[in-house]
Parts: C-alpha cells; structure tokens; sequence
C-alpha cells in the first residue's frame, strides 16, 4: 500500500475523495445518455433507456462483486508481504472478468426481445430498449474490466490516477454523446455506442498502468485456484449487491409504474433514478475508498485504526446525505427541467413533487452502505449480505407491497424512505453485536 503516514485521517481523505470522485463519473455514464436522449430524441426514448439501465448496472455490480473481493484480499495479502500472492489473485479476477463478459455479450444479444420485456419494455418503448442494449452488450468486457482496474488501481496507492482515467472517459461520452445525438442524429443508438466507445479507451490507460513499471500489482502466470474465485465473491458480493441495488430499485419501480400508474410516471422515475444513483453511488466511493486501508490494518492485526476509519467512515456519510438531501430538495425543480421540456407543465410539477418526497431516503442510505462496506473489508461477508441485500431487495419489496396495498400508487414513491429506515435498524443492531 503507498500510505504516505502523515496521518491516518489524511490517507482516509486520499482514498475515499478519488474514490467517490470516481463514482460520479459512472453514474454520470447512464446519466449523460438519458439527458441527450431526452433532449435529442423524445422523453418516450429517456424512460427507454432508464428501463434498460439496469443491464449496465448489472454488469458494474458483477465488475465490482469481483473488484472489491479481489481488492480485499489483495490488500490483506500485502498487509501480510504476500506480493506474489497478490499479483496471481488479480491476474487469475482478470481472466475470469473476461470470459464472464463475453457470455454476458452472446447471452444479451441472444435474446434481446424477451430481455427488454423482462426489464418491464412496453410496446411503445420496446424498440428503444432493444436497440440501446444491443448496442451496449458488445462493450460488455469494457465495461466490466474498466470498473474493476479503477478499484485495483486505488488497491495499488494510486486512487488519484484513477479518478484522472474514469473522468477522462465521461468526458469523452459527453462529446461523443453530443456529436452522435445532436449532430449525427443517431438516436438511442447513438447514445449507447457513445457509452461504449468511451469504456474502451480508458481500458488502453489502465493497461498502461498494470503492465507498466510504476505499480506493485502486476499480471503473471497463475494456476487456476477455483477456492480463491468463491473467497472474491463471498467478499466482494455485498458490494456487488449495494451496486446492483440501483438496478434492482429501477427495475422494482417501474414493475410498481406500470401496474399503478403509467409511462409518464416512468418518466418522472427516470429522473429520479439518474439523481439517486448519484447519492448512492457516493456512499458506495467513501466504502469503497476506505476499504483497502480498512482491510490493510486489519491484515497487519491493527484492530484500532479499524475502529478509527469506522468513525471517520460515518461521520462523513452522515454529511453527505444531508448534504445531498437539502440540494436535492431546494433544487429539485431545476434538475427536473433538464429532462423535461417546458411545454410539459403537468409533468415537470409531477415530476418534482415525487421527487421531493423520495428524496427522504438519502438521508439514510448512507449508514447502510457504510455498515455494509465495514463490514465486507474485514471479511465478515456473511453480515454484509444480509445488510446489502435487504436494502437492495428484500426489504424494499415488502416495503413496496405495504405502501401500495395501503396508499396505491402515491406509496410507490415513499417505499424507498421507508426500506432504507427498517434496513438502517438492521445496520444498527449489526454494529452494536459487533462492536460488543
């Protein structure tokens, strides 16, 4: 680990703010597609590609399942100068990241009508799905190889190169994004491909890096071990699941949308959804940022500094959901008109209603991610997935059930405060046992 020991406050900042910062720029990949789509093709187009995101997020949560297991145990081995260890872990994650990736490929193309329709596609956006995805998937090993390199990379001491390469890449979508969209005119296809490209560029970068001089983590010829493929994913599947929770909660309320409500609702949620992501994805970069310090000390048996990054961990989600939470709600007009074109008075006021109350549950999801995370770094996997995937979920369904037996489709937008609430009593209970 390259830890500079000024202060183990000043290595908690180093790593978490190129960790969220990193963050960012993948919810803003999605994010930047649906806003030159709404702009560029049609609000029909916008809920199109929110009702496929959940195919991307998939294959982050997959990239990240085996990233952060990777990274945790890369982490305790060089707490333990086990370097050679280490290099054969990362090298053997990486070719079993390539090969899922291109079945991921051949199974997406392979049945793209009855997956668009899984996803909750109607007649009307159907076309838009299929056509987003099938764009997508043959980036599908990009995709899944850049997330896992900007997890390694930080792993190695170098989280701020990584922030460097991933917002090298989001700028690059947004021109591509810009030029195939607005100027080219090349619709939903245009977006996607735009994404795609993008992915495949910061690849050569943080190839640059692994096979280059500067770092300690290295490819190398490994032996096939299957017993270390089920250790990364018991360690890394909580966050594998707070990853897929995004996509698992779009793919919940738009089931909700349909059933209760209608299209333009979808629309309403699209919106919601980008803004969420952002939240959520934040809490997931100070878990992640802090996990291989976390994992590092608790492999060298400094069970204090543990302690210590905990309170640091907290203390800074704490700040951040209230943050979020109060610019979301004074602003929420503002970010709904990016989407929404001012013709649509009913929608855009519909729109920032919903959103506001949904906004509650960035005041909680925070101390979950951050239990979950803890948790996953001193390899206590089991805790984690129970955390991770009652918020992401279990409990978020039975949270949808009750509200919509009991208020319709006005519950639809509560069930996220009220998951977060039940799941933070779990988190809570959690610690206090541990901490015992």
């Amino acid at each position: 680990m390259k830890l500079e020991g000024k202060s183990l406050k000043h290595d908690f900042f180093k790593f978490i703010l190129p960790a969220v910062a990193s963050q960012w720029v993948f919810a803003l990949y999605t994010m930047v597609d649906g806003m030159f789509v709404a702009r560029g093709v049609s609000e029909t187009a916008l809920a199109a590609v929110n009702i496929a995101s959940p195919f991307v997020t998939g294959m982050f949560a997959l990239s990240l399942t085996f990233a952060v297991g990777t990274s945790t145990m890369v982490a305790l081995l060089f707490g333990q100068n086990k370097t050679q260890e280490a290099r054969e872990v990362f090298s053997q994650n990486m070719a079993v990241l390539t090969t899922l990736s291109l079945l991921i490929t051949a199974g997406a193309l392979g049945g793209l009508t009855g997956f668009g329709k899984f996803l909750g596609a109607t007649e009307v956006t159907l076309p838009y799905v299929k056509e987003y995805i099938a764009t997508i998937a043959p980036f599908a090993v990009c995709f899944i190889l850049s997330y896992s390199f900007e997890i390694l990379i930080s792993t190695d001491g170098y989280p701020a190169l990584a922030t460097v390469i991933v917002s090298l890449g989001v700028v690059l979508n947004c021109i591509l994004d810009y030029l195939f969209v607005m100027v080219l005119h090349k619709g939903v296809f245009g977006a996607a491909f735009a994404t795609g490209v993008s992915q495949t560029v910061v690849i050569v970068f943080y190839l640059k890096h692994f096979l280059g001089k500067k770092g300690t983590i290295k490819f190398c010829r490994h032996p096939f071990r299957p017993a270390l493929i089920l250790r990364e994913i018991r360690n890394g599947f909580p966050s594998g699941i707070t990853e897929l929770s995004a996509g698992i909660i779009t793919f919940v309320f738009n089931q909700a949308i349909i059933k209760y409500l209608n299209e333009d609702a979808i629309v309403s949620y699209s919106i919601i959804a980008y803004v969420n992501a952002i939240v959520v994805m934040s809490m997931v970069g100070v878990a992640q940022g802090c996990q291989p310090l976390i994992s590092y000390y608790y492999g060298k048996g400094e069970k204090d500094k543990c302690r210590r990054l905990l309170k640091y961990e907290l203390c800074t989600v704490a700040a951040a959901s209230v943050f979020a939470a109060g610019v979301c709600y004074f602003l929420a007009d503002r970010i709904v008109g990016i989407f929404i074109s001012e013709e649509l008075t009913v929608l855009r006021r519909y729109s920032a209603e919903v959103f506001r109350v949904f906004i509650l549950s960035f005041l909680l999801t925070g101390y979950n991610v951050a239990a979950a995370g803890y948790f996953t770094a001193i390899e206590k996997s089991g805790t984690a997935v129970t955390i991770s995937l009652g918020r992401g979920l279990v409990i978020l369904v039975i949270s949808m059930v009750i509200l919509t037996a009991l208020f319709g489709g006005k519950g639809i937008w509560w069930a996220a405060a009220l998951s977060e609430a039940m799941c933070l009593m779990m988190s809570v209970w959690f610690m206090k046992r541990y901490i015992k």
